[in-house]
């Protein structure tokens, strides 16, 4: 009976052993699912948001020499242009911040939970 007992307890450790390291690849798997999923999402936003900063960029520069030439010195359409962006950044630090964190993070909680019912 000893010896019956014996290898009963050594095939359950080893199915234990089996089952836990299982468990660890299925987990692993599931997270690198769930990353490369979001990356994937993120990436093309990231390419659009280089594209648009980019025009601004372009845009704010001729508004700015614009601006400058109406205004008689090319420095204060400069002046004018960073005065507007300091002023809508004023605007979003107070009011927006918890607004866009809030979107963000409801969207990373919507690809999740996506992949885990997929």
């Amino acid at each position: 009976m000893d010896e019956n007992v014996k290898s009963s307890i050594e095939s359950l450790l080893e199915r234990i052993t089996v089952y836990g390291k299982t468990n660890y690849k299925i987990v692993k798997l599931t997270i690198i699912d769930k990353v490369s999923d979001i990356l994937s999402s993120l990436i093309p936003l990231i390419v659009i948001c280089i594209l648009i900063g980019s025009f601004l960029v372009f845009i704010n520069v001729g508004l700015a020499l614009w601006l400058g030439e109406i205004l008689g010195e090319v420095y204060y359409g400069f002046f004018a242009v960073g005065a507007f962006y300091g002023l809508i950044t004023i605007i979003f630090s107070l009011f927006m911040n918890k607004w866009v964190k809030r979107v963000f993070y409801d969207y990373f909680v919507r690809k999740i939970i996506k992949s885990d019912k997929e």
